[in-house]
């Protein structure tokens, strides 16, 4: 509880955290809007292909003059990684191939790594993760992201003796999504396309929340950093409001829906006909502790822990995050203890490509949100040789696919691919 403490110690002896940030998006923009405010840490270099947009962004979210001119933009990931100036490289491009890249530089020149690009660690984070070790570095999930917030509510249940049946997070959820297209995106979010134009808000972006895709991709990181399981047959998105969550995330063998205990799932804020669960946790996240003893179910009671009927499950959730403007505490853990705010451990689970419509031989994927596929996560080790979300970008089919159909390697044109190579090792690290 003394990371603030730490880092004001930094800043009065004259050497604050210096960080470097790659990619000025949204995560990016929430988390230099806080930096100001921390004693102890500075953003010294930004890389974005637009710089200009970079500085604006900068003003947008309060930085002064001075602050702005102090700050090296630069175009080019690789080459900020490689900077003196900085001691904790960030990699929000949010591009998974890009990602790898700026991870594998920045830890070739002695930088922890803070990986906002939750695509990249589910493709390669295990094998990231190693290396980072092996060079005495920190690889670490960003802290205010929800796979970081569950992977800490699992270390403290843990840390407690408690048991963990499933960690996961709530989002908004209908089985009709998984064919959303970039161009029907906004109705569901109740805005006009003119409206988020306007905001600056990036229709296949949204869209990869919306169909399952991103809710695939965390819960595969989740299960990666906490030795959880994902469902065979994909995340099933129970409708579930907060008082519920210990009843329905147990396993099925005492009347709960999950395969087994120790899960990583994802619950909704809707039920199947549409109507809004009550107390939803559509912003928050969970975990769903088992009782080792009779004692501890019994004081589950007496304090209050909601519970399922046998009082043997408990839940406990958060009910907000504020992905960039937390952060910074990956940032700190990183430069001043040494410590990852969640990482990879093994490789437990993978998103795959699933065709969103009937696909055609000759047609090139588009990725993660957008009209060709969307990504469901599956277990490692039946992975197999399906095409990882995170490569169905720019590929062509070499065959028809139906609709439903998960994609296979040998349905695309990959050649010879490095990050391909990396995958199928991180695949192989189960742990």
């Amino acid at each position: 509880m003394n990371l603030s403490k730490l880092a004001t110690l930094r800043a009065d002896t004259g050497n604050p955290v210096r960080a470097g940030l790659i990619g000025a998006g949204k995560f990016g923009s929430m988390f230099l809007a806080q930096v100001p405010h921390i004693a102890g840490l500075e953003v010294t270099a930004i890389a974005d292909l637009d710089v200009d947009r970079a500085r604006s962004v900068c003003a947008a979210v309060g930085w002064d003059v001075a602050c702005i001119d102090a700050t090296a933009f630069v175009e080019d990931g690789t080459a900020l990684a490689a900077r003196d100036d900085v001691d904790v490289v960030i990699e929000a491009t949010g591009n998974p191939r890009a990602g790898i890249t700026h991870a594998r530089a920045a830890m070739a020149a002695g930088k922890h790594v803070v990986m906002v690009n939750v695509e990249a660690d589910v493709l390669a984070g295990p094998v990231l993760a190693r290396e980072a070790a092996q060079a005495g570095l920190v690889y670490s999930m960003a802290y205010g992201d929800q796979p970081a917030l569950v992977a800490e509510m699992v270390d403290w249940a843990r840390a407690t003796g408690f048991h963990v049946a499933a960690a996961g997070k709530g989002t908004k959820y209908l089985p009709s999504y998984h064919a959303v297209t970039p161009d029907d995106v906004w109705a569901h979010y109740g805005l006009s396309p003119e409206d988020a134009a306007k905001a600056g808000m990036n229709p296949q972006m949204f869209n990869s929340f919306l169909d399952g895709t991103k809710s695939a991709i965390e819960m595969a990181a989740i299960a990666n950093a906490c030795g959880l399981d994902v469902p065979e047959s994909g995340l099933a998105f129970p409708p579930c409001g907060v008082d519920d969550l210990a009843h329905v995330l147990r396993p099925r063998a005492v009347g709960g829906q999950l395969d087994h205990s120790g899960m990583a799932e994802v619950v909704s804020s809707l039920e199947r006909d549409g109507r809004p669960v009550f107390r939803d946790l559509r912003w928050g996240v969970y975990v769903v502790l088992e009782a080792q003893t009779d004692y501890a179910a019994a004081c589950f009671a007496q304090y209050g822990l909601p519970t399922d009927d046998t009082g043997r499950y408990a839940a406990m959730y958060k009910p907000f995050h504020l992905i960039g403007m937390e952060l910074s505490i990956s940032v700190l853990s990183a430069a001043l203890r040494g410590e990852a705010t969640g990482a990879p451990r093994a490789c437990r689970a993978t998103v795959v490509a699933v065709a969103k419509r009937d696909l055609k031989a000759g047609e090139v994927l588009d990725g993660e949100g957008g009209y060709t596929v969307w990504g469901r996560a599956a277990p490692a080790a039946s992975a197999g040789e399906a095409l990882p979300i995170g490569l169905a970008h720019g590929v062509a089919l070499t065959r028809d696919v139906p609709a439903g159909a998960v994609i296979s390697q040998s349905d695309v044109v990959l050649q010879d691919d490095p990050v391909l190579a990396l995958y199928r090792q991180s695949l192989a690290l189960r742990g």
